[in-house]
Protein backbone atom coordinates (compact mmCIF):
# COMPACT_ATOMS: atom_id res chain seq x y z
CA UNK A 1 0.00 0.00 0.00
CA UNK A 2 1.66 3.34 -1.17
CA UNK A 3 0.27 5.62 1.56
CA UNK A 4 0.16 3.85 5.64
CA UNK A 5 -0.97 7.25 7.38
CA UNK A 6 -4.02 6.88 9.11
CA UNK A 7 -4.89 10.21 9.06
CA UNK A 8 -4.60 10.48 4.94
CA UNK A 9 -6.39 7.22 4.61
CA UNK A 10 -9.16 8.23 6.82
CA UNK A 11 -9.28 11.31 5.40
CA UNK A 12 -9.56 9.68 1.52
CA UNK A 13 -12.26 7.00 2.86
CA UNK A 14 -14.42 9.92 4.37
CA UNK A 15 -13.73 11.78 1.05
CA UNK A 16 -15.27 8.95 -1.26
CA UNK A 17 -17.84 7.99 0.64
CA UNK A 18 -19.00 11.50 1.03
CA UNK A 19 -18.81 12.02 -2.60
CA UNK A 20 -20.92 8.68 -2.67
CA UNK A 21 -23.63 10.29 -0.42
CA UNK A 22 -23.76 13.40 -2.21
CA UNK A 23 -24.48 11.71 -5.76
CA UNK A 24 -26.74 9.18 -4.44
CA UNK A 25 -29.60 11.57 -3.26
CA UNK A 26 -31.71 12.48 -6.22
CA UNK A 27 -34.71 10.66 -5.92
CA UNK A 28 -37.12 10.89 -8.28
CA UNK A 29 -38.31 14.95 -7.77
CA UNK A 30 -36.30 14.90 -4.47
CA UNK A 31 -33.14 16.32 -3.68
CA UNK A 32 -31.41 15.24 -0.85
CA UNK A 33 -28.53 16.92 0.64
CA UNK A 34 -25.73 14.92 2.62
CA UNK A 35 -26.69 15.80 6.20
CA UNK A 36 -30.76 15.31 5.32
CA UNK A 37 -30.21 12.02 4.18
CA UNK A 38 -28.11 10.93 7.40
CA UNK A 39 -31.11 12.60 9.35
CA UNK A 40 -33.40 10.32 7.29
CA UNK A 41 -31.62 7.75 8.26
CA UNK A 42 -31.52 8.00 11.77
CA UNK A 43 -34.85 8.30 12.11
CA UNK A 44 -35.49 5.48 10.22
CA UNK A 45 -32.87 3.79 12.23
CA UNK A 46 -34.27 5.15 15.42
CA UNK A 47 -38.01 4.32 16.38
CA UNK A 48 -39.68 7.51 17.06
CA UNK A 49 -36.78 9.52 18.15
CA UNK A 50 -36.93 12.98 19.60
CA UNK A 51 -35.26 16.05 17.83
CA UNK A 52 -32.85 16.20 20.71
CA UNK A 53 -31.99 12.31 19.96
CA UNK A 54 -31.29 12.57 16.07
CA UNK A 55 -29.65 15.79 16.53
CA UNK A 56 -27.39 14.18 19.55
CA UNK A 57 -26.59 11.45 17.51
CA UNK A 58 -25.63 13.35 14.52
CA UNK A 59 -23.33 15.80 16.48
CA UNK A 60 -25.99 18.82 14.92
CA UNK A 61 -26.56 21.42 17.21
CA UNK A 62 -30.18 21.94 17.62
CA UNK A 63 -30.65 25.43 16.00
CA UNK A 64 -28.84 23.78 12.67
CA UNK A 65 -30.66 20.66 13.02
CA UNK A 66 -34.10 22.16 13.65
CA UNK A 67 -33.72 24.35 9.85
CA UNK A 68 -32.77 20.87 8.28
CA UNK A 69 -35.65 19.43 9.82
CA UNK A 70 -37.78 22.07 8.19
CA UNK A 71 -36.86 21.23 5.16
CA UNK A 72 -37.49 18.11 5.16
CA UNK A 73 -40.57 18.45 6.71
CA UNK A 74 -41.38 21.02 3.55
CA UNK A 75 -40.54 18.13 1.29
CA UNK A 76 -43.07 15.71 3.04
CA UNK A 77 -40.12 13.57 4.18
CA UNK A 78 -40.77 13.99 7.71
CA UNK A 79 -43.53 14.37 10.34
CA UNK A 80 -42.76 16.27 13.32
CA UNK A 81 -45.09 15.56 16.32
CA UNK A 82 -45.25 16.94 19.92
CA UNK A 83 -45.59 14.48 22.51
CA UNK A 84 -48.84 14.75 24.55
CA UNK A 85 -47.39 14.36 27.99
CA UNK A 86 -44.57 17.15 27.30
CA UNK A 87 -45.07 19.45 24.07
CA UNK A 88 -41.88 20.45 24.29
CA UNK A 89 -40.57 17.36 23.06
CA UNK A 90 -40.99 16.53 19.31
CA UNK A 91 -41.12 13.29 18.16
CA UNK A 92 -39.97 12.70 14.33
CA UNK A 93 -41.54 10.19 11.55
CA UNK A 94 -40.80 10.02 8.61
CA UNK A 95 -43.77 10.23 5.89
CA UNK A 96 -44.55 7.46 3.53
CA UNK A 97 -42.27 9.27 1.16
CA UNK A 98 -39.87 9.48 3.39
CA UNK A 99 -39.88 5.90 4.27
CA UNK A 100 -39.38 5.13 0.50
CA UNK A 101 -36.96 7.76 0.25
CA UNK A 102 -35.10 6.71 3.38
CA UNK A 103 -34.94 2.92 1.62
CA UNK A 104 -34.02 3.97 -2.00
CA UNK A 105 -31.09 5.78 -0.59
CA UNK A 106 -30.39 2.34 1.84
CA UNK A 107 -30.63 0.08 -1.15
CA UNK A 108 -28.27 2.49 -3.38
CA UNK A 109 -25.82 2.53 -0.77
CA UNK A 110 -25.96 -1.00 -0.25
CA UNK A 111 -25.62 -1.65 -4.01
CA UNK A 112 -22.01 0.60 -3.90
CA UNK A 113 -21.04 -1.30 -1.10
CA UNK A 114 -21.63 -4.52 -2.49
CA UNK A 115 -19.73 -3.31 -5.46
CA UNK A 116 -16.91 -2.46 -3.48
CA UNK A 117 -16.43 -5.53 -2.05
CA UNK A 118 -17.24 -7.55 -5.10
CA UNK A 119 -13.40 -6.84 -5.51
CA UNK A 120 -12.37 -8.41 -2.44
CA UNK A 121 -12.28 -11.85 -1.07
CA UNK A 122 -14.22 -12.83 1.88
CA UNK A 123 -11.27 -13.10 4.08
CA UNK A 124 -10.72 -9.45 2.80
CA UNK A 125 -14.03 -8.22 2.81
CA UNK A 126 -14.57 -9.52 6.56
CA UNK A 127 -11.07 -8.36 7.73
CA UNK A 128 -12.48 -4.61 6.54
CA UNK A 129 -15.60 -4.91 8.43
CA UNK A 130 -13.92 -5.98 11.42
CA UNK A 131 -11.40 -3.06 11.55
CA UNK A 132 -14.15 -0.63 10.91
CA UNK A 133 -15.71 -1.80 13.65
CA UNK A 134 -12.66 -2.30 16.06
CA UNK A 135 -12.11 1.59 14.34
CA UNK A 136 -15.53 2.87 15.73
CA UNK A 137 -15.22 0.95 18.95
CA UNK A 138 -12.12 2.49 19.89
CA UNK A 139 -13.04 6.11 18.72
CA UNK A 140 -16.07 6.47 21.18
CA UNK A 141 -13.72 5.79 23.90
CA UNK A 142 -11.44 8.26 22.68
CA UNK A 143 -12.11 11.57 25.25
CA UNK A 144 -11.06 13.69 22.10
CA UNK A 145 -13.39 11.97 19.38
CA UNK A 146 -16.63 11.01 19.08
CA UNK A 147 -19.20 13.46 21.31
CA UNK A 148 -20.83 16.14 19.85
CA UNK A 149 -19.10 19.33 20.61
CA UNK A 150 -20.83 22.45 20.94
Amino acid sequence: MENSNPRELLQLTARRFGLLNKNCCTIGSNEVSLIQSHILYEIDRQHEPSMQQVAESLGMDITTFSRQVQTLIKKNLVKKTALPEDRRVYILHLTAEGKFVAGSIDHMMDEYLDEVFSFMNDFEKETVIRSLKLLNESMLKSKMCCTPMG
